[in-house]
């Protein structure tokens, strides 16, 4: 068996002109996991990031090592899911996006959202990167680094749940938290989930 650990992206620049970048509170997560990796002398086998500016710069400041990128591990067009409604910097804070943007997200599970990447196609998406991983040779340690949609459809994936779980899972990932998984060739199983060792900080654990 081999392990998967899932690093949601560090806290983005939200609502502000460069939502993609890392905030500082943001690279001061990653930064915090890769000191934590390092004391313990935790490396991996092989590395992947999605091809986002905040997966990159997460993978890059908490990494010591070379990682691939894939865009099999980019998030959902929310973008795309918003489209119809009014813009993400319209709203005065996260709660107040989240009750806006969860039922264009059923919208889109349930296949009534045009001009963005379908459900089905953005699961498998994700699932066809868990494939190419689970197609190298066993005993590895494998370390991705993603975004709270593509570690909800792992989750679901590895307990056979409903696509709603998808969406439950979606909005409890916090940022730069590790969900670590075993696998094998057509297998895949939840070890643990959300879990943020290196971050003792309160004013640290955040989720947008």
């Amino acid at each position: 068996m081999s392990t998967l650990t899932v690093v949601r992206h560090a806290q983005g620049r939200t609502f502000q002109d460069e939502p993609d970048r890392l905030s500082d509170t943001g690279e001061m997560q990653a930064r915090a996991l890769g000191d934590y990796w390092e004391k313990r002398g935790i490396k991996f086998d092989e590395a992947w990031s999605g091809s986002l500016q905040r997966h990159r710069q997460t993978a890059g400041l908490a990494l010591h090592q070379p990682f691939e990128i894939s865009e099999d591990w980019n998030e959902y067009d929310a973008v795309g899911i918003l489209r119809h409604g009014p813009p993400a910097s319209s709203f005065p804070d996260n709660r107040a996006f989240q009750k806006m943007f969860e039922p264009a997200m059923l919208n889109w599970l349930e296949g009534s959202v045009d001009g963005a990447e379908p459900w089905p196609v953005f699961r498998d998406r994700v699932l066809r990167g868990l494939r190419r991983i689970q197609d190298g040779p066993p005993g590895r340690r494998v370390v991705v680094f993603t975004s709270g949609g593509p570690i909800g459809v792992l989750v679901q994936t590895a307990l056979n749940a409903p696509d709603q779980s998808f969406l439950e899972v979606n909005w409890r990932v916090r940022n730069c938290s590790l969900t670590e998984f075993v696998f094998s060739k057509g297998r895949l199983s939840l070890d643990s989930f959300n879990a943020l060792p290196h971050l003792s900080s309160p004013s640290l654990q955040t989720f947008r």
